[in-house]
C-alpha cells in the first residue's frame, strides 16, 4: 500500500540523513522525497512516499516520533490531501513541431519557460499521474533531460483538522 508521510522536523543539518537511514534499515525505499522549510524558519516539512502495509507503517511512524528532531509525523495516506509534483522537462523540437507542443504543453496547464533552436523547456505540475501522462506525450519528440521535485502534500481543511501542528 502507498504511504505519504508528512514530518515536522527541526530545520537542522543531519536530520534528512537521520530520517532516511532510519527507513534504509527497516527496507522501506523512499519512492519521492521533498523537504522545505515551512513557515516557521526553524522548522521543515519532510513529505515522503513509501510503499508497506499498515502495520509496518506505523511502527515506522513510531520510531521516527522518538528521533529528537521529528516534532510530529503524521501517515495522512487515509486524510483528505492535496499532493503535488513539480517537473521540469527538455524536449527536442523542431521549429514544425512547436505549436503541437506548446498546444500539448497547454491542455496540461503547463508553461514554456525556455526555448531555443532545437528545445523547448516545459514547467509542469500537479498529481503524479498527470506528470506521468505528460512524460508519455512527450517521449516521441525525444526527451533530452528531465528533473522532478518529489510529491509535498498538506491536508484539506482548517489549521487543527489533521494537521501535523
Amino acid at each position: 500500500m502507498r504511504h505519504v508521510l508528512s514530518a515536522l522536523v527541526q530545520n537542522q543539518p543531519g536530520v534528512l540523513a537521520h530520517i532516511s537511514g532510519m527507513l534504509a534499515s527497516r527496507g522501506f525505499n523512499i519512492d519521492s522525497l521533498a523537504v522545505g522549510e515551512t513557515e516557521k524558519p526553524d522548522l521543515s516539512r519532510m513529505t515522503f512516499v513509501v510503499h508497506g502495509d499498515d502495520a509496518e507503517l506505523e511502527q515506522v511512524r513510531k520510531q521516527l516520533d522518538k528521533i529528537v528532531t521529528v516534532v510530529k509525523v503524521q501517515d495522512i495516506s487515509s486524510e483528505d490531501f492535496v499532493e503535488r509534483d513539480m517537473m521540469l522537462l527538455k524536449v527536442r523540437c523542431a521549429s514544425a513541431q512547436r505549436t503541437e507542443i506548446v498546444l500539448l504543453v497547454e491542455m496540461f496547464r503547463g508553461r514554456v519557460v525556455d526555448i531555443s533552436a532545437e528545445s523547448l523547456m516545459i514547467e509542469i505540475s500537479g498529481r503524479e499521474q498527470k506528470i506521468e501522462a505528460f512524460i508519455e506525450l512527450m517521449r516521441p519528440y525525444g526527451i533530452q533531460e528531465l528533473a522532478r521535485t518529489g510529491r509535498i502534500a498538506l491536508v484539506r481543511g482548517q489549521p487543527g483538522q489533521g494537521d501535523v501542528l
